[in-house]
């Protein structure tokens, strides 16, 4: 197993085809609430959010830095055009001035520089556009299973930080950053759970894709987590996974310069 580097996500990228998309409910609530037409999804990975955002009859532009990540959400969606794929990142995403309505970041906004981040969503933003953060962690509480797992892990590396988990530390304080610049308004936070149930193949694969365990696990430990994750779901056809989808939605102030 090769080693990985935090927010490197080239040696993932054909693992994240085993991940799961966001709440359908929490979506379309934010949908109704943003009226938009075109909508970027900056940091799109290989594009669990732009499929999301296909099925609710969106386009626009799905925008990520990776390459391999990149070229395998265009393998995996690019025969549904609404998107376009396009190389960038949330700091510059090579998008005109105020050409989207909307900008979404799944599981992403955590590895930004957010205030250039934000500065760059006002700038491509059309007047009273808007930008969502959404996270999808485990919901542990819901989950004797998971939360065992939780702990097996912790056990492995017990100073693990999560990073990319919305129920995480991260979160805290995340509105007062959204809008510390003046740039937006106060943020409109929706959450609701959702499951998915997997085999333990795609389940195992989930894992392979997280980027912050194997970068803080390192190779040898992460091999033991995967091991340890394999033996709690030993004898199961199948693994119900509880998530909840967790969004902070904010609007644009101001009209252009």
């Amino acid at each position: 197993m090769s080693t990985v580097t935090p927010g490197d996500f080239t040696a993932l990228a054909k693992s994240y085809v085993h991940r799961t998309g966001y709440s359908d409910r929490v979506l379309r609530l934010l949908v109704a609430h943003a009226g938009a037409r075109v909508v970027a999804d900056v940091g799109a990975g290989t594009g669990k959010l732009t499929e999301n955002l296909l099925d609710l009859g969106l386009g626009g532009f799905a925008i990520e830095p990776n390459a391999a990540m990149r070229a395998e959400g265009l393998r995996l969606l690019g025969d549904r055009g609404a998107f376009r794929w396009c190389a960038g990142s949330a700091e510059e995403t090579g998008l005109p001035a105020a050409s989207v309505d909307w900008v979404l970041m799944g599981s992403s906004f955590h590895w930004t520089d957010a205030p250039r981040a934000l500065a760059e969503f006002h700038r491509i933003l059309r007047p009273g556009g808007f930008f969502t953060a959404l996270w999808n962690p485990r919901d542990l509480d819901a989950s004797p299973l998971h939360a065992a797992i939780e702990a097996r892990i912790r056990a492995i590396v017990p100073e693990l930080s999560r990073v990319s988990s919305g129920a995480s530390r991260y979160t805290v304080g995340l509105e007062e950053r959204l809008v510390a610049s003046g740039r937006f308004e106060a943020p409109l936070f929706v959450e609701a759970p959702h499951a998915v149930e997997m085999t333990p193949e795609r389940y195992l694969g989930a894992w392979r894709s997280v980027n912050d365990v194997q970068a803080q696990a390192g190779p040898e430990r992460f091999t033991r987590v995967l091991a340890a994750v394999a033996e709690e779901i030993a004898g199961m056809e199948r693994i119900l996974v509880p998530y909840r989808t967790r969004a902070w939605t904010v609007r644009r102030r101001g009209t252009l310069h």
